[in-house]
């Protein structure tokens, strides 16, 4: 290091010290929007890491094989060619059902799950006793979620009843391989030896079950290299497939969609932050002015100054980056404990250097870029100032054709694109978040010249002086408007639009959850039970709601193409999705649409489909799956109906509420082309009392076993706990933005703060009183809020559109009533902000102004 450079480091050391605190304060801005970074991408390292860790344990195997209908002759004659080539396999059965508990008479809803002997091939199950997991295969037993005993008030020892089956509950379950699904959700589960199912007698024709055959290959053998052979015999039987790397990978991807989501804020947070940087950088060099005269007094060239000041910045800056990096690890030590239930995996926390690092450069650089703007008007400052005294807003101003402050605006522009670059899944995402980000704060700088202009020409001799007064610091040199309108907008937009965002995609499951008619839903209900479940309900007092007949079936053509002749598409390529063509649908014919329905392109069923059944019958599809099908009003689809062939035409797409708690379907018939066709029934009761649910669910169990039953209201009690949590992290969000702002709004007032007391010290000589001196701030600092609020509702309005439309693609509904709200929330925390900030203007003494002149 030369002699010149030391002797810079030690001069921008020794100057410091009169300014430490305040220029940290000023870069503590960044700090928040470093440590949500750091926690995100540490966080979600963590979770990455433990899926390639435990991902064969989630899985149970190396391989799983799926289907919802009985594995083919062909199939297992495959399984066991390969059982002689040394691949073992353990197969579970998933299916729904009523169990009683007869010490009690409790009932409850239930997901069996019958396993075999070798289940499962990697991870531990704990059982509670401990170590009870071998005696499930010992006899008719079974091992229940906790919930369950809870719930039937049972323990461990008392007798379950599964239809015609009996099992003694021999322990709970603690931890199992798998992560408990939606069907989990509505059920506990329940395990039994897959030897005794057919005891039960549970799985009838049209009964709802998954069967599942876990692989475990030898020693060497590449999961992904093993399954490629075989996929298109698999393809050709229905049989989904799916190896542990594709089952890690989609749990990556979820997570680190995620950890995108909630870093795409951290990242604004940090450009919010980064603003607040260059606010309160300006206060700091409008201080310093009188200061840099003197050294270039003493010989100090421009250059010199701006390094030493530059020095003091990046490394303010990177200490401010530090303290974030150092909260972020400690957010991200604690998040495991708060999202134990949710995550299917046991989490190992472990520091993530490269995130800790690339929040530490990103931080410090974003601080260094948005500070070395305002410092570059320390070169403006000439010796003469220590003998004469410009107004700081003509020291500091700075030419548009300025060289280096051009260069910094490119970097400035070129470092916010590269970073939501990096940030991105696509470039394309990486350029529109850059984009719109760039809109936004354009927009809030138009907003605040629009305001200053309207200030100097609206601006009337008839107000009262304070007012006045007030309206004019909007256009004054050195106003403050710009810097406070871009801190104040930036926040408010974020905080809105995190709002709006939640607002709209919880409303739709608060809204439908409500609108539903029923509360009580059973299924698997055979034809020669329906009647005699209507006349229980019915008999109970309580309303059938609907009553919907359910037809399972394939797709045999489209347009005279067979489905075994069409090739699969490459995603994103238009074409006939697969899983839409292979999936078994089960569908249901009716006389008129539901009240979850509403056609959206051509007509219901004539009078004479629904009278007689013609050769090309008439269906209704529901709007998505005709675009995964690629089809269209009036194409022909062929249907196999358990063997026998029915074409059909479509009439009518539909838009269908799918999270209204009611039967709803894909597919609609007209009634003549089906009523002939084995079928089974759904049955939506509408029950008043919450205690009678029980007497009517355990009514029908008695005489009819076989029949499932799910309480809705049980069901919108657990959407509404996932709803009330998702509302809780959006607002911590929300909060962690306010957090960010309040700081860069401080930051912003500051950078005016020496005019704003020289100014003030000089109304006190000429007379003016303290309460004049407030009503001219607050006339000020409410003009300021009320137009910062307003174009960031706006702003938030239009970005939260974009998300909800474009990213969430449901429907978007402004909530004007709640943002007006934030706005004036805003309002209220900038008039505080402003009259604290200006509190030294109401300490200094008339004197103060004459020592300045």
């Amino acid at each position: 290091m030369s002699a010149s450079s030391r002797s810079i480091w030690s001069l921008a050391w020794r100057e410091s010290r009169t300014a430490r605190r305040r220029l940290l304060l000023y870069m503590s801005s960044i700090s928040l929007g470093v440590a949500a970074l750091v926690a995100i991408d540490s966080f979600s390292a963590n979770i990455i890491q433990s899926v390639k860790d435990q991902s064969r344990a989630l899985m149970g195997g190396d391989v799983s094989f799926n289907s919802n209908k009985p594995l083919p002759p062909a199939v297992d004659s495959l399984f066991d060619s390969l059982s002689r080539k040394g691949v073992s396999f353990a197969r579970v059965t998933t299916f729904p059902s009523m169990a009683v508990v007869p010490r009690t008479t409790g009932t409850r809803f239930v997901q069996v799950r019958g396993v075999t002997d070798n289940y499962p091939f990697y991870g531990k199950i704990i059982t509670e006793p401990a170590g009870r997991w071998p005696l499930l295969q010992q006899g008719a037993n079974a091992i229940v979620d906790p919930s369950l005993l809870a719930s039937l008030n049972a323990r461990v020892g008392d007798t379950l009843r599964l239809n015609f089956g009996t099992f003694t509950i021999v322990a709970t379950i603690k931890d199992v391989p798998g992560a408990a699904g939606i069907a989990e959700m509505l059920g506990p589960r329940v395990f039994i030896p897959a030897k005794y199912i057919a005891e039960t007698q549970l799985l009838v024709f049209g009964s709802i079950a998954e069967r599942t055959v876990l692989a475990k290959l030898p020693p060497g053998v590449d999961p992904d290299k093993f399954i490629k052979p075989l996929k298109p015999r698999l393809d050709q039987q229905q049989v989904r497939s799916r190896t542990v790397t594709q089952s890690e990978m989609a749990t990556a991807d979820a997570i680190e969609n995620l950890s995108d989501f909630i870093g795409i804020v951290g990242l604004v947070a940090l450009l919010l932050g980064g603003i607040g940087v260059a606010s309160g950088v300006r206060a700091f060099v409008a201080r310093k002015i009188d200061t840099v005269a003197v050294l270039r007094c003493l010989g100090a060239s421009s250059g010199q100054v701006l390094s030493m000041y530059v020095a003091q910045a990046a490394v303010m800056g990177l200490a401010g980056a530090a303290a974030g990096a150092a909260l972020g690890v400690a957010v991200q030590f604690a998040l495991p404990r708060v999202l134990t239930e949710i995550l299917p995996i046991d989490v190992q926390v472990s520091l993530v250097p490269s995130a800790v690092l690339t929040g530490l450069a990103v931080g410090g650089w974003i601080a260094l870029i948005f500070a070395l703007r305002p410092l570059l008007a320390l070169r403006n400052v000439s010796p003469l100032q220590t003998l004469r005294r410009d107004t700081d807003a003509e020291v500091l101003r700075m030419r548009w054709t300025d060289v280096p402050r051009t260069v910094v605006n490119v970097a400035l522009v070129l470092s916010v694109v590269l970073i939501a670059l990096t940030r991105a899944r696509t470039p394309m995402q990486g350029l529109w978040m850059s984009g719109a980000t760039g809109f936004a704060i354009l927009s809030l700088g138009a907003s605040a010249a629009l305001l200053s202009w309207a200030a100097r020409k609206g601006l009337r001799t008839g107000w009262p002086y304070v007012v006045r007064q007030g309206v004019a610091n909007l256009y004054r040199p050195g106003n403050q408007t710009r810097a406070v309108i871009l801190a104040l907008g930036f926040g408010a937009f974020l905080v809105s639009t995190l709002y709006l965002v939640q607002n709209n995609l919880l409303r739709r499951f608060t809204t439908t959850a409500a609108e539903s008619r029923g509360n009580v839903i059973f299924f698997d209900v055979q034809q020669d039970q329906a009647a005699g479940l209507d006349s229980i309900v019915r008999s109970n007092g309580h309303e059938v709601v609907q009553t919907a007949p359910v037809v399972t079936m394939r797709i045999a053509a489209i347009n005279g193409k067979k489905v075994s002749d069409m090739k699969p598409i490459a995603p994103g390529q238009r074409g006939r999705a697969m899983w839409a063509l292979r999936r078994e649908f089960r569908s249901t014919f009716r006389d008129k649409p539901a009240a979850s329905e509403t056609i959206v392109a051509g007509k219901w069923f004539d009078s004479k489909s629904l009278k007689v059944a013609t050769d090309t019958g008439e269906i209704s599809l529901e709007e998505g799956i005709a675009k995964e099908l690629n089809v269209k009003l009036g194409d022909v689809v062929a249907w196999n109906v358990q063997g026998v062939e029915i074409p059909t035409r479509i009439t009518s797409l539909r838009k269908v509420v799918w999270t209204r708690f009611e039967p709803n379907f894909f597919v609609v018939f007209a009634p003549p082309l089906l009523e002939a066709a084995p079928k089974q029934y759904l049955l939506l009761a509408q029950v008043k009392d919450p205690a009678a649910v029980t007497l009517v669910q355990r009514e029908v169990v008695n005489r009819y076993p076989n029949i499932s039953s799910i309480d809705l209201t049980a069901i919108k009690r657990t959407v509404d706990r996932i709803v009330s949590r998702v509302s809780i992290a959006i607002r911590f969000m929300a909060l962690f933005s306010l957090a960010v702002a309040i700081p860069v709004l401080f930051s912003a007032v500051s950078a005016t703060r020496r005019a704003r007391i020289r100014e003030g010290v000089l109304l006190k000589t000429l007379g003016a009183t303290r309460g004049q001196i407030a009503r001219i701030l607050l006339a000020e600092y409410s003009l300021l809020g009320v137009l910062g609020g307003l174009t960031g509702m706006v702003l938030s309005i239009l970005g939260a559109w974009a998300v909800v439309r474009y990213i969430f693609k449901t429907p978007f509904a402004p909530a004007l009533v709640p943002i007006a709200g934030i706005a004036v929330a805003i309002v209220g925390l900038t008039l505080l902000i402003g009259l604290l900030a200006g509190r030294d203007v109401f300490r200094e003494t008339p004197i103060a102004a004459l020592r300045d002149v």
